[in-house]
């Protein structure tokens, strides 16, 4: 029997943790940071999620964990992104590149001259 357009496809906790590779603690958590996130409840009281609330735990995930956002700097940008109609699909990291691994290589060694001078300086101040 073929379904209708109107029902939804509910995913379990579990199932979504699989997807989202996120322990089941985190999506609670993060249900009670972003209002976007609420999950619909079984009678048994069984998170079910939909599609769009697993694109939107995947765009929280992409803004916590690879573009280095706070919860609340999370929390505005995704709401604008929905303000705006849509929760942009988290894109990939683009693989590393020789210039952008020589880029990094170029940004670690400067960073390692700072943290020098900045040491010094700190030493001709204790003394």
């Amino acid at each position: 029997m073929a379904g209708t357009a109107e029902e939804k496809q509910l995913y379990k906790i579990g199932e979504v943790c699989r997807m989202a590779d996120v322990q089941p603690y985190v999506l609670r958590y993060w249900e009670t940071e972003f209002p976007a996130l609420a999950p619909e409840k079984s009678g048994g009281g069984q998170r079910l999620y939909t599609q769009r609330e697993i694109d939107i735990i995947l765009r929280i995930k992409q803004l916590l964990y690879s573009e280095g956002f706070t919860i609340a700097g999370a929390k505005k940008k995704l709401d604008g992104e929905l303000e705006g109609g849509s929760v942009p699909a988290p894109v990939a990291p683009a693989p590393a590149t020789s210039a952008s691994k020589k880029a990094a290589k170029g940004a670690s060694k400067t960073l390692q001259n700072v943290k020098k001078e900045l040491q010094a300086i700190l030493k001709m101040l204790k003394d």
